[in-house]
């Protein structure tokens, strides 16, 4: 009796073993920008943003100069026939308004390409997440990182190459496991998604 209750503690030990093992926690490799860089719908983003930017923002960049010099004229030629302080106030407000528009106009643009740029991907994201949520609840990853943020030689997993499979889609090789420091030395992207193990949505 005593060796039928042995062996079924060592059973069950081997059993408790082989689970452990089965679940050890792995170091994974990802970034939600690079993959969607990666993505075959991206170059469609590229050229949307590409058209507002040559259309909507140059002629929003065009109207805010032709508006200061407008307003400028305005205020010089009403100063000079005495208008009354309440409508060279009123002018001059616009046309500081207007002044800071053209001045800034680098940085205002910029934003309002991003922002455009981000509603255009959206749904790639989307697409993207989902696929990497799916791969998260397969895997039992303690960490992942962004690529550039573990040291050469880390035994880290490639999950690039796990989420384009989830989306059926060919992965450029500087996303592929083979050679890892081709992750390593992929350029970072603006926006950081996937840093941890559970996935955000993006700004």
């Amino acid at each position: 009796m005593k060796k039928v209750l042995v062996l079924f503690l060592i059973a069950g030990s081997l059993t408790v073993s082989t689970k452990v093992k089965a679940q050890t926690p792995k170091i994974g490799v990802f970034d939600v920008d690079m993959m969607a860089r990666a993505m075959p719908g991206y170059p469609t983003v590229d050229s949307l943003v590409a058209i507002y930017e040559q259309d909507s923002l140059k002629a929003e960049y065009d109207f805010a100069v032709q508006e200061y010099n407008r307003l400028d004229s305005t205020y010089k030629a009403d100063s000079a026939a005495k208008k009354s302080p309440t409508i060279l106030k009123y002018i001059q407000d616009q046309r500081m308004q207007t002044a800071t528009t053209v001045v800034y106009w680098q940085q205002i643009s910029q934003r309002k390409s991003g922002e455009r740029r981000q509603l255009l991907a959206n749904p790639l994201y989307d697409q993207i997440l989902a696929a990497y949520k799916k791969v998260l609840d397969a895997n039992n990853y303690l960490v992942v990182l962004k690529p550039g943020a573990y040291e050469m030689g880390s035994k880290v997993e490639n999950v690039f190459e796990k989420v384009a499979k989830e989306l059926k889609i060919q992965l450029p090789d500087q996303l592929r496991s083979a050679p890892q420091e081709q992750i390593q030395q992929a350029p970072p992207q603006n926006r950081p998604k996937a840093g941890a193990k559970s996935p955000g949505k993006k700004p």
